[in-house]
């Protein structure tokens, strides 16, 4: 291959251009991306909070993307991929032996929502920063759409910031569908700790408001007064640029074991990619900052190698900071939770889950130690060695 192409210029894409250059490849390297690499995990949190700035957010110094010796296409977004290449939003063309899609995802947004200021979503730098300084402004009420992870972190900055807030998701128990049902009440138990009042089983069924919000209307009947929404309601894979390439996309771009598509050309990596998970039998789309890290050293080896020669196996694994706690988590949720260390009460322990006798995850408030240890077991029972 003399030409390669990354298309998106976050973790995964920087990190695939690294295992590119590391691996040997010295020919001609694009990288394409509407945005220049940084770090996205601290926007719902220390950035909100004022702890770090945007400069702090950088993934990689000059020095290192200098060292990367590519050619950099920023501001502007894929539009699309054909026998040509990527065609640019600026109207140019980039042709390449290979390609690697690292498009990542945007957050979803609800329809009810559009002709209203004052509703903010959080995925990118420009969204946090946009969100900091209405929250600067002082709004009496937020309200937070959605208890996921970037939700519950939101509701914690807002806060810590001093700000009355509410939580409202549309599921019986927060992060039932990661955790399970016992470990997700107890996060969401964290909201109520906290003078964060939290709202389960009811959607959100439109809002009020000329111009600007005012308040949120639930599906049951009641109204919240709120100055401020922000709508954490997950997010979906960035493929619209991908119709007609010929590539499979179904939540993602479908990939194999080793994150590589039908053309043995084209590999994807990071939230857009929907790769076969040999530890689960089936195909999983990793939104998470360990997979946008990891994967790209499987799926460069591969598209190097002209086909699969090894294959991207690891757990499931992140982290979240909540209400000052740190909760991490690593493998697949199971109904058989046991607590192995600590006192759920006090918020800090270790739960694992179970198949049978087999170790199948770990779930940790505040206890990093036995966490680590726990997830090392985790590791050694379905993940290969290198």
């Amino acid at each position: 291959m003399r030409t390669i192409a990354v298309v998106g210029t976050s973790l995964a894409g920087l990190r695939a251009a690294q295992e590119l250059r590391g691996r040997g490849f010295d020919g001609r390297l694009v990288m394409i991306g509407a945005e220049p690499p940084y770090d996205r995990p601290p926007l719902s949190k220390d950035f909100l909070l004022g702890k770090v700035s945007a400069d702090d957010l950088a993934l990689a110094g000059q020095d290192d993307l200098d060292a990367l010796a590519a050619e950099w296409h920023l501001g502007v977004r894929a539009e699309k991929l054909g026998r040509e290449g990527v065609t640019l939003g600026d109207g140019t063309t980039v042709a390449a032996d290979g390609y690697v899609i690292a498009t990542g995802a945007v957050a979803r947004t609800l329809d009810a929502a559009r002709d209203l200021s004052g509703i903010h979503t959080l995925r990118t730098l420009g969204d946090a920063v946009a969100l900091k300084a209405a929250l600067a402004a002082g709004p009496s009420s937020v309200v937070v759409i959605g208890a996921g992870f970037i939700g519950a972190e939101v509701a914690s900055a807002c806060r810590l910031l001093g700000h009355e807030v509410t939580v409202v998701e549309a599921m019986p128990v927060p992060l039932a569908s990661v955790l399970g049902a016992r470990m997700g009440a107890v996060c969401g138990d964290l909201h109520a700790e906290n003078d964060v009042r939290l709202i389960t089983g009811v959607p959100v069924a439109g809002f009020d408001g000329d111009g600007r919000v005012t308040g949120v209307r639930l599906a049951d009947g009641r109204e919240l007064l709120a100055d401020l929404v922000v709508a954490g309601v997950g997010a979906r894979p960035a493929i619209g640029w991908l119709t007609g390439s010929g590539l499979a996309v179904d939540d993602g771009v479908l990939v194999d074991s080793g994150c590589v598509t039908v053309n043995p050309r084209v590999i994807a990596v990071g939230d857009v990619a929907r790769y076969r998970c040999p530890l689960r039998g089936g195909r999983v789309r990793a939104e998470h900052w360990t997979a946008a890290s990891e994967q790209p050293g499987v799926a460069v080896a591969n598209l190097l190698a002209g086909s699969t020669v090894t294959h991207f196996a690891r757990h499931g694994y992140f982290w979240s900071d909540q209400y000052g706690r740190r909760l991490q988590f690593a493998g697949v949720a199971t109904e058989d939770v046991r607590i192995a260390e600590g006192d759920v009460a006090s918020k800090r322990f270790v739960a694992t889950y179970h198949r049978g006798d087999v170790l199948a995850g770990v779930f940790a408030i505040d206890s990093p130690r036995p966490f680590t240890r726990l997830r090392r077991a985790l590791r050694s029972l379905g993940e290969p060695r290198r």
